[in-house]
């Protein structure tokens, strides 16, 4: 239990915190298992939409330090990837 009030204070801010950064990993995640879905069909142009998104959700949490900068590009470069070797066969 918290005895100062600055650290009564650091205790709401880290309560808000916490559940902002769950509510955007929880976002990145869904966008990218849904590139990842969007791949394993067999529409182009929706693949390209939601690896967008995907991309775009990854950028904004890495930007935010939600999730980390190289973990995020790491992600983003396997989607493009695997877009990239499906588009060549």
């Amino acid at each position: 239990m918290a005895n100062h009030a600055s650290a009564e204070k650091r205790n709401r801010q880290r309560i808000v915190r916490t559940e902002r950064n769950r509510s955007i990993r929880q976002a990145v995640r869904t966008a990218v298992k849904k590139a990842r879905t969007a791949l394993a069909g067999g529409d182009e142009q929706a693949a390209k939409d939601r690896i967008s998104e995907a991309t775009r959700a990854l950028a904004k949490a890495a930007s935010k330090g939600v999730v980390h900068k190289k973990a995020a590009a790491r992600t983003t470069s396997r989607i493009h990837a695997a877009f990239q070797r499906r588009s060549a066969s």
